[in-house]
């Protein structure tokens, strides 16, 4: 029998998407450096991801780096990940947060807004995982988690529509295929499905009536914060969650039950 390859002292966590000021991958960021985690930060904006990661740093006193990327263009995304791999200690862990989101009904979708949504949404979650599995398939040990979204389960009903629909239920089938590829290689690679998350994503700040009128799909009264979705993080990248692969964790507060 094969035994699990363990996590180095000091494992380092890439975060995409986590510069945004009220958004899921800042708050992640927090959250798994107080817990030990050293963090990469990749952002479409360079500047904004320096600056987190600085922050984060004053926080909790870990390493950290940040890099600009747009994750829809491969060679940006790989520069990122040689940049943050020189700066920091073992990549252990990615977590795919950059995505955008996409209001428009099904029948006024452009081909350029679609193009959009897949090559941000699918395309930029290819482009790290491809990327990060490489150097982790080298140490025999890692961790990947992709946020999905419960409008790819239930077909839309949420903010975003068909075009952001597609490209998460894109992101659950990527992800189940890569589990099933590199679990010999120590590798594992899970999902994320948020519900209604208070972030700036869904069109602006939410409102108390518009959260009330969110929360009101699912079971428990209130959405989601980013910190719901970065304590199932916390646990999918961790060294104890070593023989949970290929699965969707739906984190929705009920709204989607299967």
């Amino acid at each position: 029998m094969t035994t699990a390859t363990s996590f180095p002292d000091s494992p380092t966590v890439i975060l995409t998407g986590a510069a945004s000021p009220r958004g899921i991958g800042r708050a992640t960021g927090y959250y798994l450096a107080e817990r030990g985690w050293n963090v990469g930060i990749i952002d479409l904006d360079a500047d904004a991801a320096a600056k987190v990661a600085e922050e984060i740093r004053a926080v909790h006193g870990v390493q950290t780096a940040g890099a600009g990327a747009d994750v829809s263009q491969e060679s940006q995304v790989r520069a990122a990940f040689d940049t943050l791999e020189a700066a920091l200690p073992q990549l252990v862990a990615l977590v795919n947060i950059a995505g955008v989101s996409s209001p428009d009904p099904y029948l006024e979708v452009t081909p350029q807004e679609w193009d959009r949504v897949i090559t941000t949404n699918l395309n930029g979650v290819h482009y790290a995982t491809r990327r990060a599995a490489e150097s982790m398939v080298r140490n025999g040990v890692g961790r990947v988690v992709s946020l999905s979204s419960v409008s790819a389960q239930r077909g839309g009903g949420t903010y975003s529509k068909t075009a952001y629909s597609a490209a998460k239920a894109g992101v659950i089938g990527l992800s189940r295929s890569v589990a099933r590829e590199l679990g010999g290689q120590g590798i594992t690679v899970n999902v994320i499905s948020p519900g209604p998350i208070d972030t700036d994503i869904m069109g602006g700040t939410l409102t108390e009536e518009r959260k009330q009128a969110m929360a009101a799909d699912g079971v428990l009264p209130r959405i989601g914060t980013p910190r719901d979705i970065a304590a199932a993080i916390a646990y999918l990248i961790s060294e104890d969650a070593g023989f949970v692969t290929g699965q969707t964790l739906n984190v929705d507060g009920g709204l989607y039950m299967h």
